[in-house]
């Protein structure tokens, strides 16, 4: 929590304080984010510069985050004295651990810091502690300090459990006067608990995070003192597929101040393995999933099974032309922004960026023929069709594009994607239109009062599915300035309101069908958001974790939809 807030604090600075800015000392021990910082033209100070001729220390000369591990006090307020606004990113778990010790050195206790001597956590509290703080790295460090009358206990926040446990019986046995303080943070205490869980059930361990990242180097020793091969590495391309090629199951834990996006790539990495070792038909299985998705074929496939239903359940029964140019569509935009817009896909999903990189000129090609295929079919059903899809292609092409010129609006607003939460809503539009509300315009030039609960369930359905994908993104999206729904809501609120979005339309589609607006179809389709519900659920209880097979089920709820109204069309057929 404490490093996830301060990655997005530092991200979010250049839009709100004046600039430059800076972070004094490494933000956070993680080689790769240190590097996106200074891509991004934040750079670390690790001195406290002086005043330069004709400064005087009131401001202007930029704003400076105070790293996740804290600082002493008068850090901050020589930083404020030489002109630098002040940030302060301390972790909240940190500022608990300062507060601790602030208020009994003032009572005169002694401060005794369980934790590395040369680590900016415990240099910062030193800083709190005056001339009474004491470090303890070891043991044999404990005992070799005198007794006080008085003293206090506290941990370094990211402090190996077990070790604090011994300290804490010896004082317990030596020092039964001293306050103790269970300091360690508890992601801490959690992470190093499951690593010892987990390694009863899995055949390898893999501990992903910084060299440099103490809490990190104790989960890795934490892991090879299970005595399972366990692995320490930074980024993917660490990891080697053959030492884990006998391994049936894995275990991934990370460091605190380890980016989700390094985690999900490593993940996607592991993903891959049973791919390479399993039978040929499982190998085929997974390849083809992988193409499927990576190609938005899939996808699409979902665009023309979600206009199927939507065309049962208005009662139109020639729907096999919008069924198409829904595919098609669906298939050209997607290609299309996937294109133009891969910077965010770096980090929330390389693999598909690499499939780009690789393919772009096949993939634009793709594109460009399923868009000119779906409005030259649209042509030939009619104006208006033709005029409607026009509309939404240009818009959906014109997304990533630079529409205003930089002088306008500030130069905040140039692009459709620069608008907050524009992606989702317009995506959800999109296929509510060409799914449930170009099948009847095209046929009688008006929509009729079933098509509105229609309309609300397929454009429900994409909503959801999108801000799902947005929130397992968010990392990525915060890095490249993009203001997705669940960036301005927050993850817990955003994933609340998509749970209740389903619970919504699955009541708005159960009552179109009762009071019949449309087909008996409804009662059936509600299945679909229901499907989606236990999926999320599943993710949020960790069943599920985010990577290919989450990303092809949520993708199947649209395929699903397609299946249930053929065997609905067959029952009433045969009835």
């Amino acid at each position: 929590m404490g490093v996830r807030r301060a990655v997005e604090m530092v991200l979010d600075a250049p839009d709100k304080h004046e600039g430059p800015i800076f972070t004094y000392g490494p933000l956070i021990h993680n080689p790769q984010v240190l590097k996106l910082l200074k891509k991004k033209g934040i750079s670390v100070i690790n001195d406290i510069p002086a005043l330069e001729n004709g400064q005087n220390g009131k401001g202007g000369r930029g704003t400076v985050l105070i790293r996740a591990h804290g600082v002493p006090p008068r850090a901050k307020d020589e930083l404020r004295e030489r002109g630098f606004t002040v940030i302060d990113a301390t972790c909240p778990r940190v500022i608990k651990v300062q507060t601790i010790i602030r208020k009994h050195a003032g009572k005169g206790y002694e401060i005794i810091i369980i934790g590395d001597r040369d680590h900016p956590e415990v240099i910062g509290l030193l800083g709190y502690a005056g001339d009474k703080g004491h470090v303890a790295g070891t043991l044999e460090d404990l005992e070799s300090l005198p007794g006080f009358d008085r003293a206090i206990i506290v941990a370094q926040t990211t402090q190996n459990t077990i070790f604090f446990e011994k300290v804490k019986q010896r004082v317990v046995e030596k020092f039964p006067h001293y306050k103790i303080f269970d300091t360690i943070c508890d992601s801490t205490e959690k992470r190093q608990a499951e690593v010892k869980h987990l390694a009863a059930s899995v055949d390898a361990l893999i501990v992903v995070g910084g060299y440099n990242s103490g809490n990190t180097q104790r989960l890795a020793e934490i892991a090879r003192q299970t005595g399972k091969p366990a692995y320490h590495i930074e980024t993917g391309s660490e990891l080697d597929p053959e030492s884990l090629s006998s391994a049936r199951s894995i275990a991934i834990t990370a460091g605190a101040s380890t980016p989700n996006w390094i985690i999900k790539r490593i993940y996607r990495t592991i993903e891959t393995l049973p791919s390479h070792r399993d039978h040929f038909s499982r190998r085929m299985l997974f390849t083809l999933q992988r193409t499927l998705l990576l190609t938005n074929i899939y996808v699409s496939l979902g665009a023309g099974c979600l206009c199927y239903a939507c065309s049962k359940l208005q009662g139109i029964s020639d729907y096999r032309s919008y069924v198409l140019i829904s595919m098609l569509y669906v298939q050209s935009m997607h290609i299309f922004n996937n294109l133009t817009g891969t910077e965010s896909d770096h980090y929330n999903d390389p693999d598909r960026a690499i499939f780009y990189d690789k393919y772009k000129v096949i993939l634009a090609v793709l594109a460009f023929f399923s868009g000119a295929m779906g409005l030259t079919k649209a042509y030939s059903m009619g104006l208006l069709p033709f005029l409607i899809l026009l509309v939404m292609s240009i818009t959906g092409l014109s997304y990533n594009l630079r529409l205003v010129p930089e002088g306008l609006m500030g130069g905040k607003y140039r692009r459709i994607r620069d608008i907050p939460g524009s992606k989702t809503l317009l995506i959800a539009l999109a296929w509510g239109v060409v799914t449930s509300v170009f099948p009847p315009l095209s046929v009688s030039a008006q929509v009729k009062l079933g098509t509105l609960p229609v309309f609300i369930w397929a454009a429900g359905m994409a909503f959801v599915r999108t801000a799902f994908f947005d929130i397992l993104d968010m990392q990525g999206d915060r890095i490249v300035g993009k203001d997705t729904i669940p960036i301005l809501l927050g993850e817990k609120r955003t994933m609340g309101f998509l749970k209740s979005v389903l619970i919504a339309i699955t009541v708005i589609l159960f009552l179109s069908g009762a009071l019949g607006f449309t087909s008996g179809l409804g009662f059936f389709l509600v299945i679909c958001p229901i499907f989606l519900f236990i999926i999320i659920l599943a993710h949020e209880q960790g069943y599920l974790l985010a990577g290919m097979r989450l990303e092809f089920l949520v993708e199947t709820h649209f395929i699903l939809a397609g299946m249930i109204t053929i065997c609905w069309s067959l029952i009433v057929r045969h009835s």
